[in-house]
């Protein structure tokens, strides 16, 4: 059942970056509250509604109400996850190989059977080739077997641990119809914008800066599924919009923490209106400082730790977050009990330790106080990210080290930082999808080439690391290969590539009509079949 909201409970938070605009007022043919009509705050419009090649929150949101993976995150189910399209999966003690029995019954939402050869097709097509996370989880790929039109057995051409399939099945396994797909352009394919699936909802209409509109699948699966006739979702780029339509009646949820921070409070004494932490166990986000190591004085680890040390932990997450996330003790977040240790090095606060540390490296304070200077670049997605910069110059300012503010849009903070690496230290939100491998190593490891977002571009290159990395990718025992990562987070920590200080969740606010609200771990980014209205 959902938690209260509690400062001490939940590392949950944080809002998605809040635009410019204000609560714009359609004149439309449907209002919250209408039957089973579920209305719900879209603060980004994405382009490409296709999770089988753009696995992110902001695609999901939207797509995983359509188009459904081979397995979902649980509170409950074996090793945290539930079937979906699989019923059951298996990997073979070689690591070579994994077998997916899959669901029977199952049609498209064009009337067309769903098989074994779609999950071939999305596997060798467009997981593998395409996908944004697809890429790692099934570099070695070889081939995929379909015996029978309800299994799946897929070979690999190395060891690749099953573990690491199992954790990422419900990111990366998004199915689509091979015989829609099949012989096109697969990443221009009309329907990556109006998607067709197995799912519980059938995707009915766009209108740009207004709305999206999801109907119920007569003929979906799940026994007495979906719960609700359509879901809307209206394009509320401005937070505070967001919390006034809700205040309003005008929608009856806001997940992602479309609410502000700064209003929780204020909006959790609302008659009728519920604020919601728990449903986003899955989807921690970390705030990281990348680190240019191809400048001089950031290649030197006495500096790196210098600038950990001035960092106050404590203050960001009372400040920033206005308490509701958790200090970072390194790239494994701590509601990761899978792979997480707390037997790391940790940089207490200390400015005196800072500075004594920037001395023995040989940068002196020169006549107007400074060291040196650096730029430093926040990332513009969140409030949050752009509030941190702003708090690290001045932390980094009583070290005697003069940080440049340079803030961009997305698109040139991503070229700055990923392509042409014209900073010195970033501020990023990374985020810990289930296993080490998947957007967490490639943080660190070297290699990564030009132009690859969140990844290891500040030119950091450590072999014994790379080793580690490599290894871990493809040990199949379970406990070894989660041995190796607790190493591998002992190893980011005492030589800071990166520096991990707070990870945090979101927030859901709805009215209390909506039921069913958090049931799984990945909520916001699941198929909500069992989402109910109870007037």
């Amino acid at each position: 059942m959902p938690s209260p909201l509690s400062r001490r409970s939940l590392l949950k938070t944080a809002a998605l970056l809040a635009a410019s605009t204000t609560l714009m007022r359609t004149d439309l043919a449907w209002a919250a509250g209408s039957g089973e009509r579920l209305v719900v705050a879209a603060d980004s419009e994405p382009k490409n509604l296709n999770p089988a090649i753009v696995a992110s929150n902001g695609v999901f949101y939207i797509s995983s109400k359509i188009v459904e993976p081979l397995a979902e995150a649980s509170f409950s189910g074996r090793n945290g996850l539930e079937p979906r399209l699989a019923t059951s999966w298996e990997g073979s003690q070689d690591g070579l190989s994994a077998t997916f029995r899959l669901r029977e019954g199952v049609t498209w939402h064009d009337g067309k059977p769903f098989t074994s050869a779609d999950v071939a097709f999305s596997a060798l097509s467009v997981w593998k080739p395409l996908q944004n996370l697809g890429r790692l989880v099934f570099a070695n790929l070889e081939s995929v077997d379909t015996p029978d039109e309800h299994t799946a057995i897929f070979h690999f051409s190395k060891p690749t641990p099953f573990q690491l399939i199992r954790n990422a099945l419900p990111v990366v396994t998004s199915v689509l119809p091979k015989h829609l797909y099949d012989g096109t352009d697969i990443a221009t394919n009309p329907l990556n914008t109006k998607p067709v699936g197995t799912g519980p909802f059938v995707f009915a209409e766009y209108k740009p800066g207004e709305y999206y509109r999801l109907t119920r699948n007569e003929k979906y699966w799940g026994k007495g599924q979906p719960k609700l006739d359509e879901i809307i979702y209206r394009v509320l780029p401005d937070r505070a919009g967001a919390a006034t339509a809700l205040e309003a009646g005008e929608i009856q949820l806001a997940a992602f923490s479309a609410v502000p921070l700064t209003d929780l409070a204020r909006i959790s004494k609302e008659p009728g209106i519920k604020v919601i932490a728990d449903g986003y166990e899955a989807l921690t986000y970390q705030l990281v400082v990348e680190i240019n190591h191809r400048r001089k004085e950031l290649a030197d680890l006495k500096v790196r730790q210098a600038i950990a040390h001035a960092i106050d932990k404590k203050l960001v997450v009372d400040t920033v977050f206005l308490g509701y996330a958790t200090n970072s003790t390194g790239p494994v977040p701590k509601n990761a009990p899978q792979f997480y240790t707390p037997d790391v090095k940790l940089y207490d606060f200390n400015v005196d330790k800072a500075n004594a540390l920037l001395d023995e490296a040989g940068y002196p304070r020169g006549a107007d106080g400074n060291r040196f200077s650096l730029k430093l670049l926040p990332a513009p997605y969140f409030n949050e990210t752009k509030q941190f910069g702003a708090y690290l110059r001045q932390a980094l300012s009583a070290i005697g080290i003069d940080a440049q503010l340079v803030n961009n849009d997305a698109a040139a903070h991503q070229k700055a930082v990923y392509t042409d690496h014209a900073f010195d230290l970033a501020v990023a939100p990374t985020v810990f999808r289930g296993d080490p491998a998947i957007s967490t190593t490639i943080l660190v490891k070297s290699g990564t080439p030009a132009g690859v977002p969140f990844s290891n571009q500040g030119g950091y290159e450590n072999k014994e690391l790379d080793v580690i990395i490599d290894k871990a990718a493809q040990t199949v025992d379970e406990k070894q290969r989660t041995e190796l990562y607790k190493v591998f987070q002992q190893k980011v920590k005492e030589d800071l590539p990166i520096i991990n200080v707070a990870e945090w969740g979101f927030i859901t606010v709805a009215r209390d009509t909506v039921k069913n609200v958090a049931s799984n771990p990945r909520w916001a980014v699941s198929n909500w079949a069992d989402t109910a209205i109870e007037e």
